[in-house]
């Protein structure tokens, strides 16, 4: 598959394949292999609540814990999580035998809010300690889901806006904002810079990921000084799973200059 498609479909998937994360704790080799279905949860005001349904794949029993954390961005756009008792769920600890399967039963409490509420869900293994073999250095792989949970508003705005686009110093500054009252999916930042002739001197996809409500993000490209001298516009597309956005910047030399 040609690099430029297999980047765009990494772009795709990439919120999805975030949402899985692995821990490596020195220990003993840890044979927990499990899976969560659906991958996220959304809360209406005629549907409250829900299920995830873990499964066991691996080849041993299993113990998880389960807690949910609220889920907030900060000024650049980064994940803060913070603990909540707005979601109800149920059990916290759970022990799966090999095949097994079960569920985590979620709801929400508090009436239905004006902006998107963000929470997360966090499924995270127990690792058993196991004496290692003498001599052997062994690493234990400790797999934690942690599917969102989207709790909407009785009304929902779709859209977004580019607060900022500017190049100084060689680098190009985006800052994109999700204008509307529930989350988006940034899929794609591409940065291209082209010659007075319509040439492409040089080009950037920048990978994407969840904007909430209200949040800006600044997303930056350093062009090359050649690239940059060599340039006439600068255009920056912003692509979403809700939004298309598009600036173009007039270059002069001094942006270029360091």
């Amino acid at each position: 598959m040609p690099a430029h498609l297999m980047s765009a479909v990494f772009r795709r998937i990439l919120p999805v394949l975030l949402t899985a994360v692995l821990f490596f704790i020195a220990g003993n080799a840890f044979p927990g292999d499990f899976r969560v279905t659906p991958i996220k949860l959304a809360f209406t005001a005629n549907a409250k609540s829900g299920v995830i349904t873990v499964i066991n794949e691996g080849t041993a029993k299993m113990s998880l814990q389960i807690s949910a954390s609220e889920w907030t961005q900060d000024g650049k756009g980064k994940d803060v999580y913070t603990e909540t008792a707005d979601i109800v769920f149920y059990p916290k600890i759970m022990a799966l035998e090999k095949g097994e399967q079960r569920v985590i039963r979620a709801g929400v409490k508090g009436p239905q809010p004006l902006r998107e509420k963000t929470y997360r869900l966090f499924i995270e293994e127990i690792p058993e300690r196991k004496k290692a073999d003498e001599g052997k250095s062994q690493v234990s792989i400790v797999i934690r889901f942690a599917p969102p949970i989207f709790v909407r508003p009785l009304v929902e705005s779709r859209s977004g806006s580019l607060e900022k686009v500017e190049l100084a110093k060689g680098k190009l500054t985006a800052v994109v904002k999700n204008t509307g009252n529930v989350h988006a999916v940034i899929t794609a930042v591409t940065v291209q810079a082209r010659a007075s002739d319509g040439r492409e001197v040089f080009a950037k996809d920048i990978s994407g990921w969840y904007l909430l409500n209200g949040v800006s993000r600044p997303y930056e490209a350093a062009i090359p000084r050649d690239a940059c001298l060599g340039a006439s516009t600068v255009e920056v597309t912003v692509k979403a799973d809700t939004f298309t956005l598009s600036r173009t910047v007039n270059v002069l030399k001094d942006m270029c200059k360091p």
